[in-house]
């Protein structure tokens, strides 16, 4: 084998080794990967039941019922349209009506988002970028500039 292969050789093997590195990589990703969604992205493209998503808008006025114990429903809108969610846990103390929220779990059968996490506005400045632009798009949106501090 001269050089020339040797090296060609060793090149190969070091890609291939990459590349199934990186293949075990997207794998591993593949159950902990969130995507973002608005009630009219799930309107017009349904995801699968179980398929873990975020689910960003406003909660509508007159929407938030809290059941015994934990458990709270309200809709997520974005104006356009709704999505009954569930969540069973403290929600933050910054949770209100009208206010911008991004809501963490899954679809059930019937609809329903059952939400693992609920994140709130956190001041007056602070709306998740893709809520925002998704408001801005719709015409909802009246504040200034948003702020994601995770953008940096």
């Amino acid at each position: 084998m001269t050089r020339k292969q040797r090296r060609l050789s060793i090149i190969a093997a070091a890609g291939a080794v990459l590349a199934v590195a990186a293949g075990l990589v997207l794998y591993a990703f593949q159950d902990t990967i969130v995507f973002f969604n608005t009630p009219t992205d799930l309107a017009e493209k349904p995801s699968p039941p179980g398929t873990r998503l975020r689910l960003g808008g406003l909660v509508k006025e007159g929407s938030v019922v809290r059941d015994q114990g934990h458990e709270v429903r309200f809709i997520i809108t974005d104006t356009e349209h709704e999505a009954p969610v569930v969540y069973a846990g403290i929600l933050p103390d910054l949770f209100r009506e009208g206010q911008g929220v991004v809501a963490e779990g899954a679809l059930r059968e019937d609809g329903t988002f059952v939400a693992d996490t609920v994140l709130a506005k956190h001041d007056e400045n602070y709306m998740p970028r893709e809520v925002a632009d998704a408001l801005k798009e719709k015409g909802v949106w009246q504040g200034g500039t948003p702020t994601d501090r995770n953008a940096n």
